[in-house]
């Protein structure tokens, strides 16, 4: 049976933006679009783990703020001809609400 957990509402994430929550030891960053897409990746780019939650977002892309790689928000692969991937987690949001499907899921401080 899967656990969705509800993390915020889609309005506490900025457009273009992302917030942060944990889930466990994690680090999770969950974005959304222009478009009102919501995603949800590891927070750690797969080149030198900077932080993809303080990228720019663009598209269904963030751009890591350290080096520039460009990490595909849908999938979580670098884009080419950069090569890496950054683990996915799945998100839907309902009636405003983001729920992750995760368990022990909690805001960041």
């Amino acid at each position: 049976m899967t656990q969705w957990t509800k993390i915020c509402a889609l309005a506490d994430i900025p457009v273009l933006g992302a917030r942060v929550v944990r889930l466990g030891a994690d680090t999770i960053a969950v974005f959304r679009n222009a478009a009102d897409e919501v995603f949800a990746l590891h927070d750690r780019c797969p080149h030198k783990g900077g932080p993809l939650s303080q990228g720019i977002v663009h598209g269904r892309s963030v751009t890591c703020p350290m080096h520039g790689w460009k990490i595909g928000l849908d999938s979580g692969c670098a884009e080419a001809p950069d090569e890496g991937r950054t683990p996915c987690l799945a998100v839907k949001v309902e009636a405003g609400e983001v729920y992750l499907q995760a368990a022990d899921v909690a805001c960041a401080a």
